[in-house]
């Protein structure tokens, strides 16, 4: 395909995603899609169910790939520290592949209660995320170039290392600050977990990174940010306040990178000449 023409599906994927119908369907879809589950349920249990299915979701099953899964997301960064955009196309196809694994195992569950779970909304909005990170690998508009940034825009770094590290005890869900959680927890394939690092990566990038991905991915961010504040803040305080304070970064790096996304950037003029080639493809129906 021709850059002039993936320019024009880039530019019309960004002025889609600023409508707000748009936002209100995402949103639709991540909270009212009811859950699937083949055992049949009360949908006056939804909460329950969702929360069953999330709690016993596939990737309790994974354990042995936690430290695969640890391990190359930071050998990415520090290659893209290092070698930049080339490197740039193979960071994007692995979080693209993050957020479908996201999708499977954190959306699905089969036990012998319920049978095969699926939280549906989470799972569409998963896959998602996870084509539009394909698309950026296809089309390749993040720039990775090294560049100044003031100081107070680093402060994404040291919560989206907190979110990755996920010091805490998976049996008790206490605080555990233990080092080795760096390389051998399920934080690796956890949406809650690597998404304030894909958005803390992109926000120090701005705006030289594909605007539709940080959208989407941020508006997801803050989405699941928000019901994980419910859950454990509200729901069960006593038990789960560390997770929901391990949470935080999800929800603020989300907050932030939505906010940039929409900010007026060079991507406008893309958008306007989107809108005036549409333009001049109509009236020559007329």
């Amino acid at each position: 395909m021709k850059k002039e023409n993936l320019e024009k599906i880039q530019g019309m994927l960004e002025l889609k995603t600023r409508k707000w119908w748009f936002l209100l369907v995402f949103i639709l879809i991540g909270t009212l899609t009811p859950p699937i589950v083949t055992k049949g349920y009360d949908p006056s249990k939804t909460g329950e169910i969702i929360f069953y299915i999330l709690k016993n979701a596939l990737i309790k099953y994974c354990s042995p790939l936690y430290p695969v899964f640890k391990i190359i997301p930071i050998i990415l960064i520090f290659a893209l520290i290092l070698f930049g955009n080339r490197i740039g196309r193979i960071f994007s196809l692995y979080a693209g592949i993050n957020y479908l694994l996201f999708a499977f195992l954190q959306g699905i569950s089969i036990t012998d209660e319920y049978g095969f779970g699926v939280v549906t909304g989470n799972f569409i909005l998963m896959m998602l995320v996870a084509i539009f990170w394909f698309w950026e690998a296809f089309v390749n508009k993040n720039d990775f170039t090294p560049q100044k940034l003031p100081i107070i825009r680093y402060w994404v770094v040291p919560l989206a290392f907190l979110a990755f590290w996920y010091p805490i005890n998976l049996e008790s869900m206490e605080p555990d600050f233990n080092l080795a959680y760096l390389f051998t927890n399920p934080a690796g394939l956890a949406f809650c977990t690597m998404t304030p690092v894909y958005l803390g990566i992109l926000t120090l990038y701005h705006p030289k990174v594909n605007i539709v991905t940080l959208r989407v991915t941020s508006l997801l961010g803050v989405l699941i940010g928000f019901w994980n504040m419910v859950g454990n803040f509200l729901m069960e305080p006593n038990i789960l306040w560390w997770n929901g304070v391990l949470h935080l970064p999800l929800v603020f790096i989300s907050i932030y990178a939505l906010v940039l996304s929409f900010r007026r950037t060079r991507s406008v003029e893309t958008i306007k000449e989107v809108k005036w080639w549409m333009a001049k493809r109509y009236t020559q129906f007329l």
